[in-house]
């Protein structure tokens, strides 16, 4: 299936930390368009991951956020999938859709790792930043290159829906406006 499946998708969020988010090109709009994925998520059933990369130094993840008790991984590896337990929480066979900071060093490196282990990879454009845009174009055709698919939220959200007739799509589409 090339569509992303609701029943068979997680969200994973990497990284949006109070003390990374003041220096991203464009942060607030990530934050926004990461807000809107976890609201659908929450909406349609599908589960929700985050990680904190070094939270001692780089702060928690941003309020806006607001991750439920127990969903954040803690690690110092760029690449998530390093850390420990998170792949099995990721759910087994799961395509992972990701949102995150920064595009270029922790976005990427685990992307190109749940790759690496046969994931299927869905990068949301408008819900990942770097500290520069260049450095997040070239992530993302970096990651492109090697096999993740790069969409928007509103793509991902219209996707986890799949019809206009499922019960929650009114609902959904107030996400989207």
């Amino acid at each position: 299936m090339r569509t992303i499946d609701a029943a068979a998708s997680t969200l994973l969020v990497v990284d949006f930390q109070s003390r990374l988010m003041p220096a991203i090109d464009q942060g607030p709009a990530a934050v926004a368009n990461a807000r809107r994925l976890l609201d659908a998520a929450a909406l349609l059933g599908v589960p929700a991951l985050f990680t904190e990369q070094n939270a001692q130094g780089l702060g928690s993840t941003v309020p806006e956020l607001a991750p439920e008790p127990g969903a954040v991984v803690h690690k110092m590896t760029f690449d998530s999938t390093r850390a420990p337990a998170l792949l099995e929480r990721l759910g087994d066979g799961r395509a992972a859709v990701v949102a995150g900071c920064e595009a270029h060093v922790c976005v990427l490196q685990t992307v190109l790792g749940l790759l690496d282990r046969g994931r299927r990879v869905y990068v949301v454009r408008d819900a990942v930043g770097s500290r520069r845009a260049e450095s997040k174009e070239t992530a993302l055709a970096r990651m492109e290159r090697h096999g993740a698919e790069i969409v928007t939220a509103e793509m991902v959200v219209f996707e986890w829906l799949a019809t206009a007739e499922h019960p929650r799509f009114r609902e959904a589409m107030k996400l989207i406006k």
